[in-house]
Formats: structure tokens, C-alpha cells, sequence
């Protein structure tokens, strides 16, 4: 009895163990808390001295439950692509481990109580915001993948909401820095994802997705691009020190790790080449946590 008791508990701990796994990858679990880290930046930069720290659990919360909505939503509508595709063929949904009616009610409701969790707590601006950058994300770059690159820019739009989320909930507004944050996150994606895109380009093709620059291909024209984009950090990182938002020594460091993401991007641009395509991704890794985490010291230590 005792034997036949341990396989069954054994049994249902590999079973719980799979199924948090599916939800880890429905979710996209490490992307989506990156991502929930620029609200948490937003929210504390913006509050400063008059943070109410309760106040960021539901924000937190929301904020993930949101994009984790979002990611879980493009995984449904894409689960006949991903079954193309090397690099996402093992999501849960498009292996069927997971059925789509299980998934689709788990977005609908991470996304509506994460809404609402923000709306309720904090305000209603910023969940609008919330709600809008899930929209589309969901509804507007995931189908406009297969029909042209300009896709890219639309997620990059969602993005870049989420330090608005989080600026939105502290002042019931979005300011000047706000907008910063917004501007910085929207260009970062570039790099980022056309870096991503550039070493998966074989595997996107054979689903049929466009997330190349404009031109689609490997080649001269879509590293300018490229490169053109990266180079906009660097100025973008001045601008609220010109205006007295933030220090010099903030502003120092965001253009020295633009330099250095435009660096990876020059290479690319010269060879051409996949090592080099993969140098600029783990650069734009890097980037944006370092950018979020001076001004959070700056504005902490103000």
C-alpha cells in the first residue's frame, strides 16, 4: 500500500512539475519579468520619497499577469506556426500538452484580473495603459508578423508601455519622463529584436513570419537599418539630462552602453555575420537592465 501510495505521489509531483513548466513557457516567464521590471522602475523613479511600497504588489502583480497575458494570447493565435519553427515548436500549446481552450482562458483571465488588479489599486490611466499595451501586442503585431516587417515597430510600441504603466500609477499621469522612458524602450527593441531575428531569419521564413528590416533579407541594407536605430539611443539618452530630469552622471552611463550596443551593431554591418548578429543580442541583454538600474540608484538616492 505504502509503495503503491509513493508512485501515485511521485506520479502527481511530475505531473504538477510539467504543468508549471508549460506555464512558465505559456507565459514567458524570464521575458515577461524583464519586462515587469521597467514598471516597477517607472513606478519608483515617478513616486520617489512618496512611494506607498503596499501599493506595488498589486501594481507588480497586475503588471505581470498583464504581459503574461499578452505572451500566453500570441501563443495561441501562433500555435500553427510554432509547429514550423524549430525554436518554438516545444510550446506547450502548439504540442497540444496543453489544449487551446486551457490556454485561452488562462490569458483571458491573467490578463482581466491583472487589469483589474491595477485599475482597482492604483488607477484608471494606468490600467488603460495596461490594457492597451496587451491589445497590441496580442491583436495587432502577432497576426501583422506574416504580413509585413512593420510589425516590429508595432511591438515595439507595446513594448515600450509598461514603464508608462508604472509612471501612471504613481502620478496619475505620464510627464515628461514618462515619455522618456518610452522613447528609450521603444528604440532599444530594435537591436534587440532584429538581432533575434537575424539568427532565427531561416527558421521565421519557413512559418512565413516578416521580422526582418525593411527589405527582409540578411544583407547591407537591413544591418544600416540596424545600426541607424542603435545610433538613436545615444542621443535619446541626453535628453532628459538637457532638461534637468535626470544627472549627467546618468546621462553619461545610458550613452556609453548606447556606444557600446552601437559598436556590436557596426560589426554586424561589416561582416554580415551570425557571430556578430549574436554579439549585439547579448549586448541589448545587457542594455536595458543597466539603464533601468541607474536611473532607479539616481532616483533612490536623490
Amino acid at each position: 500500500m505504502n509503495s503503491t501510495n509513493q508512485v501515485y505521489n511521485n506520479t502527481a509531483q511530475l505531473g504538477l512539475k510539467a504543468k508549471l513548466s508549460d506555464y512558465s513557457q505559456l507565459f514567458k516567464l524570464r521575458l515577461t519579468s524583464l519586462v515587469v521590471f521597467s514598471t516597477f522602475v517607472g513606478y519608483t523613479v515617478s513616486a520617489g520619497a512618496d512611494a506607498n511600497w503596499f501599493l506595488l504588489i498589486p501594481l507588480l502583480v497586475g503588471g505581470f499577469l498583464t504581459v503574461a497575458s499578452a505572451n500566453s494570447l500570441n501563443q495561441v493565435i501562433e500555435r500553427n506556426t510554432d509547429r514550423l519553427m524549430t525554436r518554438t515548436l516545444n510550446r506547450p500549446v502548439a504540442t497540444g500538452r496543453m489544449s487551446v481552450n486551457e490556454a485561452l482562458v488562462a490569458s483571458v483571465a491573467s490578463g482581466l484580473i491583472g487589469v483589474l488588479l491595477i485599475g482597482y489599486f492604483l488607477n484608471p490611466l494606468s490600467a488603460l495603459l495596461a490594457f492597451a499595451g496587451l491589445v497590441i501586442y496580442a491583436f495587432m503585431y502577432t497576426p501583422l508578423k506574416q504580413i509585413n516587417g512593420v510589425s516590429v515597430w508595432v511591438g515595439a510600441v507595446a513594448g515600450a508601455v509598461p514603464p508608462l504603466v508604472g509612471i501612471a500609477a504613481a502620478s496619475g499621469s505620464i510627464g515628461a519622463f514618462g515619455w522618456y522612458l518610452f522613447v528609450v524602450q521603444f528604440f532599444w527593441q530594435f537591436p534587440h529584436f532584429y538581432a533575434i531575428a537575424w539568427l532565427l531569419d531561416e527558421d521565421y521564413k519557413k512559418a512565413g513570419l516578416k521580422l526582418m528590416p525593411i527589405g527582409g533579407k540578411r544583407d547591407k541594407a537591413s544591418a544600416w537599418q540596424i545600426m541607424i536605430l542603435t545610433t538613436v539611443l545615444i542621443p535619446s539618452a541626453l535628453i532628459p539630462a538637457m532638461y534637468g530630469v535626470t544627472s549627467w552622471v546618468s546621462a553619461v552611463v545610458a550613452a556609453l552602453a548606447g556606444v557600446y550596443l552601437l559598436t556590436k551593431a557596426i560589426k554586424l554591418f561589416k561582416s554580415l555575420d551570425n557571430t556578430d548578429a549574436k554579439a549585439l543580442m547579448f549586448a541589448s541583454f545587457a542594455y536595458l537592465p543597466i539603464i533601468l538600474i541607474t536611473y532607479l540608484i539616481e532616483f533612490t538616492l536623490k
